[in-house]
């Protein structure tokens, strides 16, 4: 049996998909992934190199195609032609797209071959048309995915909103909902590091014991918001507060400009492209969500899975994790430096433990049950 796992960047199979292609391993497919190995705002040379080993040393085979985020551009087409050629050179039994590119053109392409057998799962990791998303989104997204449902057997939407819009709009053979792609809670647990390794990697990344160290993690983009963290910390003005940002992308320059006109070159760094997420979680003392869209953020529920103190935007995806006071406006500068100020000053144990609890439901090894019997059934 053969498995296709589709996405257009390398980023979504490398930290999103990792557990899904040994899951159809277990089960007797070869794996191929296809997605765009080059490196660009997703991913640096580095993780690419990363990814390439993690597939070599599971035995998945791989190929680049020319897939680009921007919908329209001609780089696509080529994309398209490039994928046709995949599924001409070898029949799949079971073909995973994910990403809005890798979902509209693994759809397309695998269409024909649903007459011979070849099933086709789109997992949604948030959908671009959303309530309060710009009217530009619906216009386009929403009409492209409602056609491409056509051609779906399995639509897996991962939040509560997507689910219940996709059941009343969506045309798909199925529709599941299941809560993200998964956090392991043993991985992230707060008991694999001592105290005294806590305090040593709090001392490395400079912070001293009477500082308050807040993290967040997200590609240097847009839709990250990072900026208006960065912003609500120059209004906090409180130079015990060291702000820690993990990730890579097109805004590192802008990022650090910023930085260094609000003066804060001693309280925030870009740390890059980390490894050591669970560690930084254990060091925070708050991690910080600020993103403008989403569909369930891992980044989100790995700080909770570490049992951090969390604050974040209140959108799509994050509100399926978090509530009440924890929760800020996306852009509210003025909201957001009130709330860390706040937060670093509370007490948070039974808010951190309601947290975790509502958390239970992302448990890896039950997400992954549950992929397992779409897998089968498909």
């Amino acid at each position: 049996m053969n498995a296709l796992m589709i996405a257009h960047v390398a980023s979504m199979i490398d930290h999103f998909n990792m557990p899904n292609i040994k899951l159809l391993l277990e089960l007797g497919y070869s794996v191929h992934v296809v997605c765009n190995f080059k490196s660009g705002s997703s991913c640096d040379d580095a993780e690419i190199d990363s990814l390439k080993v993690k597939l070599d040393s599971l035995g998945v085979t791989y190929t680049h195609i020319d897939f680009e985020r921007f919908p329209f551009s001609l780089k696509n087409f080529v994309a398209y032609k490039q994928l046709k050629k995949v599924f001409d050179d070898e029949h799949y039994d079971l073909v995973h797209c994910h990403t809005p590119m890798g979902g509209v053109l693994g759809r397309l392409a695998a269409k024909k071959y649903r007459k011979s057998g070849t099933k086709v799962i789109y997992t949604a990791h948030g959908f671009h048309f959303f309530k309060g998303a710009p009217l530009k989104n619906w216009l386009l997204y929403y009409p492209v995915e409602w056609i491409c449902a056509f051609w779906t057997d399995e639509l897996i939407t991962i939040n509560k909103e997507d689910y219940a819009r996709a059941q009343r709009h969506m045309h798909a053979k199925h529709i599941t909902y299941i809560p993200g792609v998964g956090v392991d809670l043993k991985k992230f647990s707060p008991d694999i590091y001592t105290e005294e390794e806590i305090a040593n990697a709090r001392a490395e990344l400079g912070v001293d014991t009477d500082e308050k160290m807040l993290l967040s993690v997200g590609e240097l983009i847009p839709r990250k918001n990072h900026e208006s963290v960065i912003r609500a910390l120059a209004k906090v003005n409180n130079p015990k507060i060291k702000y820690f940002i993990c990730g890579t992308g097109e805004l590192r320059e802008y990022l650090e400009r910023l930085i260094e006109e609000l003066g804060l070159t001693e309280n925030v760094r870009l740390l890059g492209y980390r490894t050591d997420i669970s560690k930084l979680c254990d060091c925070a003392d708050l991690f910080v969500f600020p993103s403008l869209q989403e569909g369930l953020p891992v980044a989100l529920m790995e700080a909770i899975a570490s049992k951090t103190a969390v604050i974040c935007s209140d959108i799509r995806g994050n509100t399926d994790l978090v509530s009440g006071d924890a929760l800020f406006e996306t852009k509210n500068v003025e909201q957001i430096s009130e709330k860390i100020s706040f937060y670093l000053c509370k007490d948070l144990l039974e808010e951190v433990k309601c947290n975790y609890s509502n958390l239970m439901k992302c448990d890896l090894e039950k997400v992954s049950e549950d992929m397992k019997s779409i897998y089968k059934n498909n």
